[in-house]
């Protein structure tokens, strides 16, 4: 594969290199179905974030592929588990959220950080949220929400050390807003809101815009 061919990893893209759970989701046939720009190839693989092998697996199917390097992972995949109060949340619950959140991403960057060294301009990029961030817990009120937010401000924690660790790869975490999606409009109608503010299409072209000036790390506190 040529250098100048970007690869783009993106975990979670059922709902580029495309990480999926399962291949025949709605989800996944409406991806096979889209629009390609000229050049471009789609590379479906197996990857479900709570499993300690799919990762590696599918990095594998990508060098198999003839894909020699990556230029950018997003790790997208995740869950919003009910709202549980922190007296009452059930710790096998939070244990679980923090597998699929935070350790999945983990175990994914982990997978493609030898074809992330290859690349010219390596970013990493994980999709996280404002509940993840510990010094906004009373104003963003995500203290009733701790299995949610205990993995995310973990994932805010990987991603960082990733970028600390790794002088040559940019790496930082992104909020992308409450999205239109199934998951973000049962959260805003938790808030009282009829349904969420972004689409699906905004808060993509935003995290694009940012991977394109980024060349460093976004702090997250």
């Amino acid at each position: 594969m040529q250098d100048q061919q970007l690869v783009v990893v993106i975990s979670g893209a059922g709902r580029v290199v495309g990480g999926i759970r399962n291949d025949d989701s709605p989800g996944v046939t409406e991806l096979k179905a889209s629009f390609l720009g000229t050049g471009s190839k789609l590379l479906l693989v197996k990857l479900e974030s709570s499993s300690p092998t799919d990762a590696k697996s599918a990095v594998e199917q990508i060098n198999a592929a003839g894909i020699d390097h990556i230029d950018i992972v997003i790790a997208n995949a995740g869950l919003s588990p009910p709202v549980a109060p922190l007296e009452t949340v059930d710790p096998e619950e939070v244990a679980s959220v923090l597998k699929i959140n935070a350790i999945g991403p983990m175990a994914l960057y982990q997978a493609c950080h030898s074809l992330l060294e290859k690349s010219k301009n390596a970013k990493f990029v994980s999709i996280s949220s404002a509940a993840g961030s510990i010094a906004a817990m009373e104003s963003f009120g995500s203290y009733v929400a701790p299995a949610y937010s205990i993995s995310k401000a973990a994932l805010n924690w990987i991603t960082l050390a990733a970028h600390c660790g790794n002088k040559w790869l940019t790496a930082f975490a992104v909020n992308p807003g409450l999205v239109a999606t199934d998951m973000g409009n049962r959260t805003a109608k938790y808030l009282g809101m009829e349904k969420a503010p972004y689409t699906k299409e905004y808060s993509a072209e935003r995290v694009i815009s940012l991977l394109k000036e980024a060349h460093s790390y976004f702090k997250f506190t």
